[in-house]
């Protein structure tokens, strides 16, 4: 088969690699039908997760059932599924109610982002525990649709469901890429007066103003902007999206005296200076973590099917799996009004 492999960074090829098996009788082989580039395929991309080179990247796919392991009961050959971005051990109490993060045997993990999981940028990939973590796409649900309730749309949606929100609420959102357009597309569904969209690429803000948000340019004062438009108090909630610790400490900054900041952009510095003397006399409440995708699917797929949330117009640009290497390079450029990549590895 073929994928895209990390070599280093900013290295990643598409080259020829051995067909995947199952990791045992739990575990199944998808062909995959359409995978996209995260955001935080980026750290990996930039060399910020010092992971050894050699593996297929990615944790957004999509594909068709191929084979099975012995004990797999909930799937079978030709079955179209998608996949959670994050799994655990799938046995343990935690992992049965989708709390994957929460898993009691191990730490949850990330596929393609090491050697332990290879990733499904590519044209097939192994799953394990595939009763678990494999969700058969659902009627009305689209192809696009599906490859984001694998991580960014469970993201985003986490995100805004951490921020506390009530309707009419001030949110403001730090970051316009794709999971900070997930958690404005859900942000919404809690009926806020305003949310200020706050980002430096213009077509990002534009996109952002087009749904309903007031576009913030994040080379202004945007902390004087906000207070302007609050009367001085500040939004009640600030949804953190791009992980850098600039924007987190922007966050605290920016969120109102008893208001909530919600962090859902990867940030992995263990040495992060967090403002504890500020934080504390604004008594807000900080959540962070990683999104646990399968606990979020009975919530999203009705709102997906009933029209209530139509995040697929997220992707910007659509190439084939042999053009990887271009299209990280796009990604991570921002130039072309890119957003989101949607990758065929039939092509």
């Amino acid at each position: 088969m073929r994928g895209l492999v990390y070599h280093g960074p900013r290295d990643v090829r598409c080259d020829s690699l051995p067909d995947p098996t199952p990791s045992d009788s739990r575990g199944a082989v998808l062909r995959v039908e359409r995978a996209s580039i995260c955001g935080s395929d980026l750290h990996l991309y930039h060399g910020a997760l010092a992971s050894p080179p050699g593996f297929t990247i990615g944790h957004e796919f999509v594909g068709e059932v191929v084979e099975v392991g012995s004990d797999v009961r909930r799937f079978q050959v030709g079955d179209r599924v998608l996949a959670s971005g994050v799994i655990g051990c799938g046995e343990c109490s935690q992992c049965l109610r989708g709390r994957v993060v929460r898993c009691e045997r191990a730490p949850a993990q990330v596929y393609g982002v090491s050697p332990l999981l290879p990733g499904g940028q590519a044209e097939a990939v192994a799953v394990p525990a595939a009763d678990r973590w494999l969700l058969a796409i659902p009627d009305g649900v689209s192809v696009e649709q599906a490859v984001l309730l694998t991580d960014i749309l469970p993201t985003g949606f986490f995100g805004a469901k951490n921020a506390d929100l009530h309707p009419g609420d001030d949110v403001a959102i730090l970051g316009m890429g794709p999971v900070g357009i997930m958690a404005l597309l859900s942000a919404r569904l809690y009926g806020p007066a305003r949310i200020f969209a706050i980002d430096r690429v213009p077509e990002r803000l534009a996109l952002a103003q087009e749904l309903g948000a007031i576009p913030v340019d994040a080379g202004s004062d945007v902390a004087a902007f906000l207070a302007d438009a609050t009367s001085g108090r500040g939004p009640d909630a600030v949804i953190e999206a791009v992980g850098a610790d600039e924007t987190v400490q922007l966050a605290i900054q920016l969120v109102r005296v008893g208001g909530s900041v919600s962090v859902v952009g990867v940030n992995v510095n263990m040495a992060f200076p967090f403002p504890m003397g500020l934080a504390f006399m604004k008594n807000l409440t900080f959540r962070i973590g990683l999104v646990p995708v399968p606990e979020l699917w009975e919530a999203l797929v009705p709102l997906l099917q009933s029209g209530q949330l139509a995040p697929e117009r997220v992707f910007s640009h659509h190439l084939p799996l042999s053009r990887g290497a271009e299209a990280y390079e796009l990604f991570d450029s921002r130039v072309d009004g890119v957003l989101k990549v949607l990758l065929d590895p039939a092509a």
